[in-house]
């Protein structure tokens, strides 16, 4: 009997301890479920939540990218020479490098097999067609990687925040769009979803880093600096976004662009995963001797003209 009792003065008093404790956090504005359901805009990339890690050596950064692209060559044979069709998107904040990954992808791939598609503004007539019309005439035939810069979540983004499209469209988008997907997979299209995630802060160095570099300052529209201004409302968009399209057949992939350097090997690294490949042997290549000259008399070399050798 006094053992009951003093249980149950044991867990009053830790009940006690944890009420004031709730109603400490609660007073201080400290409830960690309402921080959670505000994590873009507080928790907008992993490394706030993994740490910062060491700026990675320039020497590691090439070597390692150098290997992986090699691997992305063996990618692209597999593709062709097995008639696959993959489609990547890249979406993310403005700034966060999205560019940067695509250009070291693309850098040592054939572009015949390999394409990048960065759509503009829809026309007037692109206007009044289907949503996914304009896209789906991008889409990879047998043996292509199509690669998006920004895609048709558009809509769910830029669209949403600025006003682009109407509550209705927006919504209808969330509910086709997953089944848009659903239907390219049944097809027989490998899709793969990255979203690039870059902090407040970052965004601003680099925008800044655009305003002050004129090879750079192109990549700053109107719109990129608009969007400072609405960074809230660009993160609510995101994680209503994710709660429709993160499905189980294309999920989304969130990238930690702060490190831009780590950033291309992560994602770069994890695609290469995401394909079962092999590398296929290419057949040893012997050069022809080339034809010997038999009469032939070229025309003098000063009625050509040629390039200043300024350098």
């Amino acid at each position: 009997m006094l053992i009951q009792i003093r249980l149950i003065k044991v867990f009053g008093d830790f009940m006690s301890k944890k009420d004031k404790q709730k109603r400490s956090d609660e007073k201080a504005g400290k409830n960690s479920e309402n921080d959670f359901q505000t994590n873009d805009s507080g928790y907008d990339h992993p490394s706030q939540l993994n740490g910062k890690k060491e700026p990675l050596k320039g020497k590691i950064y090439k070597n390692e990218l150098a290997r992986l692209q090699l691997e992305l060559v063996k990618l692209q044979r597999w593709i062709k020479e097995n008639g696959l069709k993959v489609v990547v998107l890249f979406e993310g904040r403005d700034a966060a490098g999205k560019g940067g990954v695509i250009k070291r992808i693309t850098e040592s791939l054939n572009p015949r097999v390999c394409r990048v598609v960065a759509l503009g503004i829809p026309t007037e007539k692109e206007k009044t067609q289907w949503y996914f019309q304009r896209y789906v005439s991008q889409l990879p035939a047998a043996g292509e990687l199509v690669l998006f810069d920004r895609s048709w979540y558009n809509r769910a983004g830029v669209e949403r925040v600025m006003g682009f499209c109407t509550e209705d469209e927006y919504r209808e988008f969330l509910r086709s769009c997953p089944e848009f997907e659903r239907m390219l997979i049944r097809s027989g299209i490998i899709l793969i979803k990255y979203w690039f995630s870059v902090s407040d802060e970052e965004q601003e160095k680099r925008f800044l880093q655009r305003i002050n570099n004129p090879a750079k300052r192109w990549k700053l529209s109107p719109m990129d600096k608009y969007s400072r201004s609405k960074w809230v409302d660009y993160s609510r968009a995101k994680d209503e976004m994710f709660a429709y399209t993160d499905i189980k057949q294309a999920p989304w992939y969130v990238v930690n662009a702060d490190d831009k350097k780590r950033a291309r090997l992560n994602c770069i690294s994890h695609l290469l995963t995401l394909i079962q490949y092999k590398e296929i042997e290419v057949p040893k290549i012997e050069l022809p001797p080339r034809q010997k000259n038999i009469g032939y008399i070229r025309p003098p070399i000063g009625e050509q003209t040629f390039v200043p050798e300024v350098f």
